[in-house]
């Protein structure tokens, strides 16, 4: 039923931001005993008070679709605690699952202090997100599929593209430069793959794929022309928008309005869906972290990457579990996708490279962990390409008006968005003849410890500009 190379010819990963599985998926099959989501009856205590159950809102207004607000906790400390309760000291044993409201209300980042216990607790129906939700349903839910790492953004999708964070467990402080060989790096052909992407490319942090800047392109101009003249390659690798500036963010990070996140995953579906090339596709819709929102699978231990690590944590645990859809003609409608048979471990974003290599012939692991992770062969269980899926989804007209975009360019940046504020310092500048000297030149200054200016930009209206500019620069003709 696999094959991998005989089946698919484009790998197309979509990774979208920071939301469990049980906050997005958890209500899929609530009458499934083979499905692992939520039964409605989940609780986590709250510190001297009753405990707070799981619930949901029922609407699709602004305020209900932007659940949980304020942004939850989600360096690794705050992990710690949502696992394994108020202490948050991991041990040996099974993480408790017991911490994530005590956690939340404990959150000062936010000037309001408004930090609702029942916010964490909250899940999506599928009524409220049927494009996510069709898909699940009509292709492949993978309901055991975990972070690489309770970590940060950065350190997982890092594990996504290199099969390691190379120790780092948060986004900050960061250590420019990143100099970890990528998935990307293992095509010979480096026109195998592209990155499209919507303001600033998280991927541009790795200084591995600083010369295939003709490999970046604009998600909105340019993906679904791609698409439709079958161009797309081996492996394409979407960024979503992770800053509001003329349109509100669609990457899904809370308080972010999920609906922009469904818009974006139906234009990704329905570009893909009616390409020439859709017979020979495989979409991969996953979630790089949980964000702090609840969930009641415990993580299971993990196989260290290597031996790499500056900080105390081992990366011996897998983060918590988040959504992941397989879609492909090759997937039988209603598939449950669990751990195969005869692995020892669940899927994790090393998944994704597993598979990669296993597909393109990319040669031996990059790491421990991509060595022992599943790939997703076994989810294409149909022998010809037979499950077309809908011609196209159709997400909920949700209506977001122009204060609340005024109000999201005004809003202090969240930790992700700080982040990647600096990245775009750390961009190289090119003043010379050729780029790959200007690049060159600009790891050693950073390998010495000569950093960059960073602005003090603390709202996106003031950062985006800056960010802009510098991926122009940076980006050339890419970005027009």
């Amino acid at each position: 039923m696999g094959n991998l190379g005989g089946k698919i010819e484009h790998v197309v990963v979509l990774m979208m931001e920071n939301r469990s599985f049980d906050s997005i998926l958890g209500q899929l099959y609530p009458e499934n005993p083979e499905f692992d989501g939520l039964t409605g009856n989940e609780t986590n205590p709250n510190h001297g008070k009753d405990d707070v159950k799981v619930w949901n809102s029922g609407n699709i207004d602004q305020k209900s679709m932007s659940i949980p607000d304020p942004d939850p906790g989600e360096l690794w400390n705050d992990i710690n605690m949502q696992l394994f309760g108020l202490d948050g000291k991991p041990g040996s044993e099974t993480p408790a699952m017991n911490g994530f409201v005590n956690n939340y209300v404990r959150q000062t980042a936010d000037a309001s202090g408004n930090y609702s216990p029942e916010s964490i607790m909250h899940y999506y129906t599928p009524e409220q997100l049927p494009v996510i939700s069709t898909l699940a349903k009509q292709f492949a839910v993978c309901d055991n599929w975990f972070a690489s790492a309770p970590c940060q953004t950065w350190p997982n999708r890092f594990f996504l593209h290199c099969a390691t964070a190379e120790g780092y467990e948060n986004n900050s402080p960061a250590r420019f430069p990143y100099l970890m060989e990528t998935v990307f790096n293992r095509f010979s052909n480096p026109d195998a793959w592209k990155i499209y992407f919507h303001d600033f490319p998280q991927t541009l942090t790795l200084s591995r794929l600083w010369p295939h800047i003709d490999r970046f392109r604009l998600f909105e101009t340019e993906f679904a022309k791609d698409a439709a003249a079958g161009k797309l390659p081996s492996y394409t690798f979407i960024e979503p928008r992770y800053f509001p500036d003329v349109k509100l963010p669609n990457d899904q990070h809370p308080p972010h309005h999920v609906g922009m996140g469904e818009d974006l995953i139906a234009e990704v579906y329905n570009a893909l869906r009616s390409a020439p090339t859709w017979e020979k596709t495989l979409l991969v819709i996953v979630y790089d972290e949980h964000g702090g929102n609840y969930d009641h699978v415990p993580p299971p231990k993990a196989v260290p990457p290597d031996n790499s690590h500056s900080q105390p944590f081992g990366f011996d645990r897998y983060g918590v579990r988040v959504p992941a859809v397989l879609v492909s003609p090759y997937i039988k409608a209603g598939t449950i996708l669990k751990t195969p048979v005869g692995s020892s471990f669940p899927f994790d974003h090393t998944s994704v490279i597993a598979t990669l290599r296993k597909c393109f012939a990319l040669g031996a692991p990059i790491s421990h962990r991509d060595a022992v992770a599943p790939d997703l062969e076994c989810v294409l269980n149909l022998d010809t390409p037979s499950n077309l899926g809908p011609d196209k989804v159709v997400p909920l007209p949700y209506a977001v008006s122009p204060d609340e975009l005024v109000k999201a360019l005004n809003a202090p940046l969240n930790d992700f968005q700080k982040a990647m504020h600096e990245a775009a310092a750390h961009l190289p500048i090119r003043g010379g003849i050729n780029i790959l000297d200007d690049i060159e030149n600009h790891v050693e200054n950073l390998v010495k410890g000569i950093m960059p200016e960073v602005p003090d930009h603390r709202t996106a209206v003031a950062a985006m500009p800056f960010i802009s500019e510098k991926v122009r620069t940076f980006l050339g003709n890419v970005v027009k």
